[in-house]
């Protein structure tokens, strides 16, 4: 996805919503909801790898969306030594939602950028969504302005889900395609293949299209005849 401002009526994965998240902090999700109806105006994610950080971002903008109101994506990972004009090319939107906060540590364009589109958005009556692997204090940013930006937002922490909590996730969003997962075929995902959600939901839903192609139901033979074709 890029981080063009995401048009209106766009249709999201059907994995990121917002009641798909599973085992929330207390309160998040309906921050979250509030955030993306305009009723609160600032949030900060921090979690680790595999936290769900990105899917809590895309939900936010898949609600907003589904509200009429705008919203730009910004994965600053993916801009590398493009931050700076990225970000100063966004505003005028209901939700900034900006992905990989620590990204951009150390980057003091690019800080200043940021702390110029949070000004932006705020002033125009519009809220921002923050995601980073470490909260606004332990992240090595160069401008105090900006950290103390996102430490006036309201702050939540992301745990990793365990494997339990996985492979539970991953059966749901199987049933959500009209899929059966039985024990051994999550055994063997769960063996033999990445396992975090993002790449186990990218598997699931190649499996969904050669199941259905194929007219089978998946097996492990099927599987492995999927993994093994690349």
């Amino acid at each position: 996805m890029s981080g063009a401002q995401l048009p209106l009526g766009l249709v999201f994965p059907r994995d990121q919503r917002l009641d798909g998240y599973r085992d929330p902090p207390p309160g998040l999700l309906a921050a979250l909801a509030d955030l993306a109806e305009g009723t609160r105006d600032g949030v900060v994610l921090t979690g680790g790898p595999g936290a769900g950080r990105s899917h809590l971002l895309l939900a936010a903008c898949a609600h907003a969306s589904e509200r009429a109101r705008s919203v730009a994506y910004l994965p600053l990972r993916a801009f590398a030594a493009g931050a700076s004009a990225a970000l100063a090319g966004q505003g005028g939107v209901h939700l900034v939602c900006v992905d990989d906060v620590q990204a951009i540590a150390g980057n003091r364009e690019a800080e200043i950028a940021l702390f110029d589109l949070h000004n932006r958005v705020r002033a125009g009556g519009g809220a921002l969504l923050y995601a980073a692997d470490a909260p606004p204090a332990q992240l090595p940013l160069t401008l105090p302005d900006l950290r103390s930006r996102l430490a006036q937002c309201a702050q939540f922490r992301l745990s990793v889900p365990d494997e339990a909590q996985r492979r539970r996730i991953l059966g749901e969003r199987a049933r959500v395609r009209g899929l059966d997962l039985d024990a051994a075929v999550l055994d063997y995902l769960f063996r033999h293949t990445a396992r975090d959600l993002a790449s186990l939901t990218a598997l699931l839903d190649r499996l969904d299209r050669a199941s259905l192609a194929a007219q089978r139901r998946i097996t492990v033979p099927f599987l492995k005849g999927v993994l093994e074709a690349g």
